[in-house]
């Protein structure tokens, strides 16, 4: 084996040695989330109990009181820290304001694939914020993590979760049928669309 075959088939990084935080860029930085800051764990919670987030997600845990926000970001740092999801809190670069959040799950490193989701607090939307994060976590995952398939799925119907999809360069792959829970049940499942963008994909237009 050469060199070269070598590099390519090494490790992702190493979670105690984490790659370099904070990827800034298209007017965001995006941040770890600190589940001691009270302002941090009210975005979180304001962030997971919206209507809308709601209507299109369906969590297995839902924090439904601030304690139970601050313990499940207590529980996706612990994760964070095992290399198995990284959780990003997407802030404005200039005034540090909470956006939202963007974050990988589903880690693979074997096969150097995740999952990538997102949500926007309601006061951020209209201005292109999941794009502008979904772009800028999707090239840190490519170049800091070594993440060759990075996807990406929504419940069918959600069209603007399509569009900015598809403007990220996530392309549409199919229908996963059953691949997610009704809207406020666990026993009841609806379809999902797969989208998927991989490392040697070339840059979205309009995000270069």
């Amino acid at each position: 084996m050469s060199r070269t075959d070598e590099r390519a088939l090494s490790p992702l990084p190493d979670p105690a040695c984490p790659p370099s935080a904070e990827p800034h860029g298209h007017g965001l930085r995006l941040c770890a989330w600190d589940a001691e800051s009270d302002a941090d764990v009210e975005a979180w919670l304001r962030g997971r109990t919206d209507p809308d987030f709601q209507r299109w997600n369906t969590p297995l845990v839902w924090d439904a009181s601030f304690e139970g926000a601050r313990e499940s970001l207590r529980r996706r740092a612990e994760s964070d820290a095992e290399g198995t999801t990284v959780a990003f809190r997407i802030t404005d670069a200039q005034s540090g304001a909470t956006l939202g959040q963007v974050g990988l799950s589903g880690i693979d490193a074997h096969m150097r694939r995740a999952v990538v989701g997102y949500w926007v607090l309601p006061e951020a939307r209209g201005r292109r914020v999941a794009t502008r994060a979904l772009d800028l976590a999707a090239r840190w995952t490519f170049t800091e993590l070594g993440i060759h398939r990075l996807e990406l799925d929504h419940v069918v119907g959600h069209a603007a979760s399509c569009r900015i999809a598809e403007r990220c360069g996530f392309a549409l792959e199919g229908l996963m049928r059953g691949a997610a829970f009704e809207e406020g049940r666990q026993d009841a499942f609806r379809d999902a669309h797969l989208h998927a963008r991989l490392a040697t994909d070339p840059a979205p237009e309009g995000m270069r």
